[in-house]
């Protein structure tokens, strides 16, 4: 990795054949958040760890959220205060670990004449929100009037309009904050290969002793053994139950849909509002120069690999979103991109999928097969001390102490992150001659990891220029994803290491400089380059205008 003056140690080279040869305490299968947060809790517990993701990390429903780290409003309508209790305790601690990546967001919550949820109810509603929050939150909620509410958001509707609740979350780049779980399980002694797909689970005298993993770049495979094996799949939980021999269906997968279009708010609120055809409750997240809409909730019965936006899911967004705005209707045309991930809720069969219980579950199976299901992003850390403290006791050994609430992210070193960037920024951009708006979205990217990734544009000039003329993306961030940061193709560095893939145009104006560039780091030869090329034209082809 990189050394504290910012100057490079060894690059972070991908070596699965240092997975074998050796026994680890844990082999976890899965990298998104669940998996990568907890490869990071035991790591800390001075465990030997080994993580295998079989695409990139954070490439499945870890990328594909809302960007909200949230305390569960709307689960005040099932009475989970529990969840909802735990929600708030986490979302306090990720603002401490991560304070570059989980910012605090007021949203508003307009409500009209005639809705399910009249404004006392709601006004209730935040007050236990509140009260569950034990009053730390950002700041308390509020009740504005219709008149208030339309001076500060003019974009509302304004017909039958009774007023309009604001309160406190937080957003979040939901890839990155998976990454940094990564990077800091890495640092912490953890080995995290992606591409690299569980294809058997090895048994020993019944019992779960590790698995055959095939790298997905090579095609060769090789055995992984480790005492306990977690499967933290996600979607694929029940896949990979299925090669323990379970074949009992453990999840109830829900599709989420989410569309980016031109910014909606004038103002830099979120919205919290209600369908009018469902009464389901969505959002319209400020997300840059976009305003990121979502997410539907359906059931999905597919395989969660090809899971894609639907065209009832688009449609759904744009209607029910725009009977909300006043003006602004919204069109196909103004769809710039649309995503898809799956909920991998725990089965439940009696209620409709926007009903289904957001609490995690923990299953162990006969061979000792430890697997995850349902949760939600916000609570993670505390899902992954959990199983942590399973492992523990069925180890007998590692630290019972869980250190993930105090230990900053990697790039979490700021303390407060307004004054942070306040008092870095003039000398950042002096001596890498960037502008304040540059170094402002580079340091909400890696935070206190600045000086490591400047430091890599010092040594190598050029890299502090844009990857292609207009771009927003530097040299500098491909180079860094590529050393420092996992990223192994054209997708990896424009969907998960930034964002351009989730922006007008989808990236594809910068594919091919990052293509070149991503490829002179990993030595990798032109027909690799080409079939990453063609990989991400074919996932971005009718995200973006052409959908409409």
């Amino acid at each position: 990795m990189m050394d504290k003056d910012g100057t490079a140690s060894d690059r972070w080279q991908r070596d699965l054949t240092r997975l074998a040869g050796r026994r680890f305490d844990a082999l976890i299968v899965g990298g998104g958040i669940n998996g990568a947060g907890l490869a990071r809790d035991l790591a800390l517990r001075g465990l030997q760890v080994a993580l295998v993701e079989k695409g990139d990390f954070a490439s499945g429903t870890s990328s594909t959220s809302t960007k909200l780290i949230h305390g569960g409003l709307r689960y005040l309508e099932t009475y989970s205060f529990h969840l909802v209790f735990e929600s708030q305790r986490e979302r306090r601690t990720l603002q401490h670990i991560a304070p570059h990546l989980v910012r605090p967001l007021s949203f508003l919550i307009p409500v009209y004449r005639d809705d399910p949820r009249p404004l006392w109810m709601i006004r209730a509603g935040l007050t236990l929100y509140d009260l569950l929050a034990l009053f730390r939150n950002t700041h308390h909620h509020s009740i504005l009037s219709a008149e208030e509410a339309l001076r500060r958001e003019p974009v509302l509707q304004d017909a039958g309009l009774v007023g309009v609740a604001r309160y406190w979350d937080c957003r979040m780049d939901d890839a990155r904050l998976c990454l940094e779980n990564v990077l800091a399980a890495v640092e912490a002694g953890a080995e995290a290969v992606n591409y690299a797909e569980v294809v058997e689970l090895l048994k020993r005298e019944g019992r779960t002793c590790g698995a055959l993993v095939r790298d997905r770049e090579s095609g060769a495979e090789l055995e992984v053994e480790a005492e306990v094996v977690v499967n933290t799949a996600g979607p694929w939980l029940d896949k990979v139950c299925a090669l323990d021999g379970d074949t009992d269906r453990k999840l109830r997968p829900t599709r989420g849909t989410h569309i980016v279009v031109p910014r909606i708010s004038r103002g830099g609120e979120a919205l919290y509002l209600s369908s009018k055809s469902d009464a389901r409750l969505f959002f319209v997240v400020p997300w840059g120069d976009y305003s990121l809409v979502g997410t539907t909730d359906v059931d999905y019965a597919g395989d969660p690999d090809t899971v894609t936006p639907t065209e009832d899911d688009i449609d759904y967004l744009l209607a029910e979103s725009g009977r909300h705005l006043r003006d602004h209707p919204l069109r196909r045309q103004d769809v710039l991109a649309a995503f898809a991930g799956l909920r991998p809720l725990v089965a439940e069969e009696s209620v409709k999928a926007s009903r289904v219980s957001r609490e995690h579950r923990i299953f162990v199976s006969s061979s000792g097969l430890i697997s995850v299901g349902g949760g939600k992003y916000t609570t993670y850390r505390s899902m992954a001390a959990e199983m942590a403290d399973l492992v523990v006791r069925r180890l007998g050994r590692g630290q019972a102490d869980c250190r993930t609430d105090r230990l900053p992210l990697p790039g979490g070193q700021t303390g407060d992150f307004d004054r942070y960037v306040q008092d870095r920024l003039a000398a950042l951009c002096g001596r890498s001659g960037l502008s304040p708006r540059v170094m402002e979205r580079l340091l909400g990217l890696y935070g206190s990891r600045i000086d490591q990734v400047l430091a890599l544009g010092r040594r190598e000039p050029g890299l502090l220029e844009p990857v292609s003329s207009g771009s927003e993306l530097l040299g500098v961030q491909v180079a860094y994803a590529a050393d420092f940061e996992l990223a192994r193709t054209v997708e990896d560095v424009l969907r998960r290491r930034s964002s351009l893939a989730l922006e007008e145009g989808c990236g594809l104006a910068d594919a091919e400089a990052v293509a070149d560039l991503l490829g002179e780091r990993l030595q990798a030869a032109t027909t690799q380059r080409q079939e990453w090329l063609r990989h991400y034209r074919r996932v971005t082809h009718g995200q973006g205008k052409e959908r409409a």
